[in-house]
């Protein structure tokens, strides 16, 4: 490779463990979805760092942030702009909303009603928005980070599935351990401040032009017949699954090699192997299946279906 995404992933994991204690897999998740070119939802109660995660991978990728309230009063204009007259010139100008940005954070995106959320679509699929029938391309590298707080807490409004399924990528965080949160505790009481980054020695480390061209590197990563053909089956099975009343889309199935051909570029390689497939496909699948009524009463998860699934396929081995 021209360039090593290994180095520069290693990179972005270093400067995020400066900021957050016990979140390697949400910080892998997060360089998932930058180096795939995708979007990642982040899932937990309020006060697990979140907010702390997306703000610190925009410090240390160096690029334009913006944040965006979900409030439940939030309009679609307020995200994605809107046209301004201006008296003076008698002319209408666009004056471009918050999501003109590389990495935006969408905070509490489920707390805002579904016409607003889908406001997030077009930016997500394209790369773009839609001002007054105008297209407007999005700022790139673009990243979406939106972050949601478990739907059983008052004043959520479920993420219909359409957006769900555009989120390449879904992962929790969660309370971190004993030690992790005393290590945290410690942290605070030497002086580290999350509210303010910049003075906490957290800089960048790398450049857009570094992260473009990582991405392009990721996109070359060879996808045998093998690894396609086990993502296919993976996906093929969630449709035909008796405890899933909606299965993975074909979008999924894309969505799985991507990723997966991400975290074999983590690893230094140029091509994805099942295993690459294995270490992402529970923060690719789930959040797209809809479990059974039936099943859900018996407290089965769509985790639990997708790790049946696992075990019931042959992993391909040798050359793949």
């Amino acid at each position: 490779m021209s360039f090593p995404v290994h180095d520069l992933a290693e990179r972005i994991a270093a400067g995020m463990e400066r900021v957050l204690v016990g979140a390697d897999r949400l910080t892998f998740a997060l360089t998932i979805a930058l180096l795939a070119r995708s979007h990642v939802l982040v899932e937990g109660v309020p006060g697990t760092g979140k907010t702390l995660a997306v703000r610190a991978l925009a410090v240390l990728l160096g690029l334009e942030f913006r944040r965006i309230a979900f409030t439940p009063d939030l309009m679609p204009s307020d995200v994605v702009g809107t046209t301004v007259f201006n008296p003076q010139t008698a002319q209408f100008t666009t004056r471009m909303g918050p999501i003109a940005a590389n990495v935006v954070l969408a905070d509490e995106v489920n707390r805002t009603p579904p016409k607003t959320q889908s406001a997030l679509l077009e930016a997500m699929e394209e790369g773009r928005v839609t001002i007054d029938g105008v297209p407007y391309a999005l700022p790139q590298p673009f990243l979406l980070c939106a972050t949601q707080n478990p739907i059983e807490y008052e004043g959520t409004y479920p993420l219909p599935e359409a957006q769900l399924d555009r989120f390449m990528i879904k992962v929790e965080s969660s309370y971190p351990q004993e030690a992790q949160e005393l290590d945290l505790l410690a942290r605070t009481a030497a002086g580290f401040d999350a509210r303010a980054l910049e003075a906490s020695d957290v800089a960048p480390v790398v450049t857009g032009a570094e992260v473009l061209d990582a991405q392009q590197q990721v996109k070359r990563v060879h996808l045998s017949d093998g690894v396609r053909e086990y993502a296919y089956r993976i996906v093929a099975a969630t449709r035909s699954h008796p405890r899933l009343t909606l299965g993975a889309s074909p979008r999924a199935g894309v969505h799985l090699l991507m990723a997966s051909q991400a975290a074999a570029a983590i690893q230094g390689r140029d091509f994805a192997t099942p295993d690459d497939v294995k270490d992402v496909v529970e923060i690719v699948i789930p959040h797209r299946l809809i479990v059974a009524p039936d099943a859900e009463i018996e407290g089965v998860t769509a985790r639990d279906v997708l790790r049946d699934i696992l075990a019931a396929i042959p992993v391909p081995r040798g050359n793949v």
